[in-house]
C-alpha cells in the first residue's frame, strides 16, 4: 500500500492549499472563498469556480439566519444527512417523506419534493433552504414565491441533472433580486446533495469564525 494521510485536520487543510493553488479566488470576499473552496472540495472540480453564482448579501443573510436560530429546510433527506449537525443549534427540516406528501404527490401525478415545498410556509420565513437534489422543489418555490409566499433569508440551490436543473438555476439568478432573496447557487447541470450542504457547513464554520 502506498503512503497515505490519515490525520482528517491534515487531509482538509492541505485539500484547502491544493484548491488555492489550482483555481482563482479573486472574484470572491474572504467569505466566500470559504464556501467556494468547500464546495469545490466537496465534487472534487475545480472547474466549478467558474459556475458558482453568490449574490452580494448571501452570506450576511446566512449568518443573520444561523445567528438567530432560523430554520433550515432541505429538499431531500441526502441534503440533512450531509449537514455538520454538531454545529447546528436547530434540527433541519425535511418533508419528502411526510405520508402527506407522498399521498399528495401521487394523487397529482407530482415530484415528491414540489409538493413538499407547500408545506414549508409555517416554516420559511427568515430561513436558509437548500435545494440539492430537485429542480421541480426550486421552480415551484420560485412560484409560490412569487405568489406572496413567506421569504427564507437565503437560497442556497444546487439540483443536478438533466432535466430542469440549469433552467431552474438560471430563473433563481435571474429573479432573486426581485423576489427579494439572497441566494448561493451553480450552473448547468452539475450539482447535487452534497454540494448544497457544503455551502450550508461552510456558512455554520463561518458563523464559528473556523477559516480554512
Amino acid at each position: 500500500m502506498p503512503q497515505y494521510i490519515s490525520d482528517p485536520a491534515k487531509i482538509e487543510s492541505e485539500s484547502f492549499e491544493q484548491i488555492r493553488e489550482l483555481v482563482d479566488l479573486s472574484r470572491f470576499n474572504r467569505e466566500e472563498q470559504q464556501i467556494v473552496m468547500r464546495m469545490i472540495h466537496t465534487c472534487g472540480l475545480p472547474s466549478i469556480v467558474d459556475h458558482i453564482k453568490i449574490s452580494e448579501n448571501a452570506v450576511t443573510a446566512g449568518l443573520t439566519a444561523i445567528k438567530n436560530q432560523e430554520s433550515v429546510i432541505c429538499d431531500v433527506e441526502m441534503v440533512k444527512c450531509s449537514l455538520t449537525l454538531r454545529m447546528m443549534h436547530q434540527e433541519p427540516e425535511c418533508f419528502i417523506n411526510k405520508a402527506s406528501v407522498i399521498s399528495q404527490a401521487k394523487a397529482d401525478n407530482k415530484t415528491r419534493s414540489m409538493v413538499a415545498v407547500d408545506a414549508w410556509k409555517s416554516h420559511i420565513k427568515n430561513s436558509i433552504v437548500l435545494i440539492g437534489n430537485a429542480p421541480t422543489a426550486l421552480f415551484r418555490l420560485l412560484e409560490v414565491l412569487q405568489d406572496g409566499f413567506p421569504k427564507p433569508a437565503l437560497v442556497i440551490a444546487t439540483p443536478v441533472g438533466f432535466i430542469g436543473a440549469a433552467e431552474s438555476k438560471q430563473e433563481l439568478w435571474a429573479n432573486y433580486e426581485k423576489l427579494g432573496i439572497e441566494c448561493i447557487t451553480v450552473e448547468g447541470t452539475v450539482g447535487g446533495s452534497a454540494i448544497a450542504a457544503s455551502a450550508m457547513n461552510a456558512l455554520l464554520r463561518i458563523e464559528q469564525n473556523i477559516y480554512l
